[in-house]
C-alpha cells in the first residue's frame, strides 16, 4: 500500500497544512502571500476562513483547488499530496476531488443556457447521466421545475449563484471550495445560501471551505478561521452549535445573543510556538510598532509587557523585598 492510500485511509482530515509558503515573484519583487500556515480541516467538516483583501485566504484556497502551487510546507487534501503532483495529476484532482463556486457568476455560468442545461454541461465529460442527475442537484438546491429552464437574465442573483452550486456538485467532488459565495447578494440572500451549505453538509456529508471577508458568517457555520498576515492568527468556535440554537429556536427560545457571546475567539499556537496577536490588544498595551516585548510566566499565565516595565510579579516581588 502505498503512504498516500495509507493516509487517505487513515486520516480523519480532508485537509492537512503545515508550514505553506506561498511567494509570488516578478522581475523585481517578491510578494509573500501566505508565510507558514498551518491548517486542519476534518471530512464532513463545514468552515469558514476570513480576513481582509491581501491576507491570504484567496491564495489558500487556489492551492486547495490545485489552482496554484506551494512554494513551500506540506499540503495534503483527501490523503493526497498535492506538492508532489504533476499537472496531469492536479487535472485529474480538479475533475474528481474538488468542486468550486465562485463570486463572479460568470466563471461558473453560461448565460444563453437554462439553469438546467448549465448543470449538465460539465457531465458531458465524465460520462454520468446528465438530465436526470441535474435535476437532482437544483432540486438539492431549491430550485422547481419551472425554475430549472429559465435562462439566467430570468434568475435573481441569489438563484444563480444556486446553479453555481450545483454545477460544482455535477462532478460529485469530496471537497467544494467557496470563494466569496455570497458577496454579490443582500444579506437575506446571503443567509439563505448559507442555508444551502449547511443543507449539503448535512445531507451529502460533504466538506465545505467558505472563503469571506464577511464575519458573518460565523452565525452558520460551528467554526472560523481568521488569516491574517499569510498567516492564521485566531479562530473562533462555537459555545453551542448551529443545530443546538435551531433546537433551542424551534422550542420557542429566543437567542439574541451577540457573536461575542455566542462564539469564543481562541488565539492559533503554530508548531514553532509563535502566535499572532491583534492589533488593538498592542495598541491598548502600548506595544504598537514594537518589535521587542517582555514575556514572561506569572503563575498560569503569560504576561506581555512594554520593555523597561515592570510586570505585577516584579513590583509585588519589589514591594516585599
Amino acid at each position: 500500500m502505498s503512504n498516500e492510500q495509507s493516509m487517505n485511509e487513515q486520516s480523519k482530515y480532508m485537509i492537512e497544512c503545515e508550514n505553506l509558503v506561498k511567494i509570488y515573484k516578478t522581475a523585481d519583487l517578491e510578494v509573500v502571500a501566505l508565510q507558514g500556515l498551518d491548517l486542519l480541516v476534518e471530512r464532513g467538516e463545514l468552515m469558514a476562513i476570513i480576513g481582509n483583501s491581501g491576507s491570504g485566504k484567496s491564495t489558500l484556497l487556489n492551492m486547495l483547488g490545485g489552482l496554484d502551487r506551494p512554494s513551500a510546507g506540506k499540503l495534503f487534501v483527501d490523503g493526497k499530496d498535492l506538492l508532489k503532483y504533476t499537472d496531469k495529476d492536479l487535472k485529474k484532482y480538479k475533475r474528481e476531488t474538488v468542486g468550486f463556486v465562485w463570486q463572479n457568476n460568470a466563471r461558473n455560468l453560461i448565460p444563453y443556457l437554462t439553469a438546467l442545461e448549465n448543470v449538465e454541461l460539465p457531465m458531458v465529460f465524465t460520462g454520468r447521466m446528465r438530465r436526470e442527475r441535474a435535476k437532482e442537484l437544483l432540486e438539492m438546491v431549491g430550485f422547481t421545475s419551472r425554475m430549472m429552464k429559465s435562462k439566467l437574465n430570468q434568475l435573481s442573483g441569489g438563484e444563480q449563484q444556486r446553479v453555481a452550486i450545483a454545477i460544482a456538485l455535477a462532478n460529485q467532488p469530496k471537497l467544494l471550495l467557496a470563494d466569496e459565495p455570497t458577496g454579490s447578494v443582500d444579506t437575506k440572500t446571503a443567509m439563505q445560501i448559507l442555508d444551502v451549505f449547511r443543507e449539503l453538509n448535512r445531507t451529502l456529508g460533504l466538506t465545505i471551505v467558505i472563503v469571506t471577508h464577511d464575519r458573518q458568517l460565523s452565525r452558520k457555520v460551528d467554526r472560523v478561521v481568521a488569516i491574517r498576515d499569510g498567516r492564521n492568527s485566531s479562530e473562533f468556535i462555537r459555545k453551542k452549535s448551529y443545530a443546538e440554537e435551531l433546537a433551542e429556536l424551534k422550542k420557542g427560545f429566543i437567542n439574541e445573543e451577540s457573536d461575542e457571546e455566542s462564539h469564543e475567539e481562541l488565539a492559533v499556537l503554530d508548531r514553532a510556538g509563535r502566535l499572532q496577536i491583534p492589533g488593538e490588544f498592542l495598541e491598548a498595551l502600548g506595544l504598537k510598532g514594537q518589535n521587542k516585548i517582555k514575556v514572561e510566566l506569572d503563575g498560569d499565565r503569560i504576561v506581555l509587557v512594554p520593555p523597561g516595565k515592570q510586570t505585577d510579579k516584579q513590583e509585588k516581588q519589589a514591594t516585599t523585598a
